[in-house]
């Protein structure tokens, strides 16, 4: 019980980090050493999409970022149902996994 202890982490949520920042695209690209991670917000109406947070992350934490992920939707799955992204199909994804489409809609 006393290693257990030693093993957690305490860790600091202010309420401004805890109110989270929607973003709907991420562009990835990576170095030898490093993975960057842009969270951008694309929004219908706005011509330029701004980055709202990047993240860098060596090789090896962006690894086990993505494992965890991974565990997470499969577990989100179970419970909630296949996520379904509508350009994929079941072989293969066959266009883009963010939304393209945001122009605004006329409608009278």
């Amino acid at each position: 019980m006393e290693e257990q202890k030693q093993n957690q982490l305490e860790i600091d949520l202010n309420h401004e980090i805890a109110q989270g920042t929607y973003a709907n695209l991420a562009i990835i690209a990576h170095s030898s050493s490093e993975f960057i991670i842009d969270f951008v917000r694309l929004m219908p109406g706005v011509p330029k999409p701004e980055v709202k947070s990047r993240i860098i992350m060596t090789p090896e934490n962006t690894k086990r970022l993505m494992l965890a992920l991974q565990d997470n939707i499969r577990k989100y799955e179970q419970d909630n149902g296949l996520i379904r992204i509508p350009q994929e199909t079941p072989a293969a994804p066959s266009g883009p996994l963010f939304p393209i489409d945001l122009e605004p809609k006329g409608q009278a």
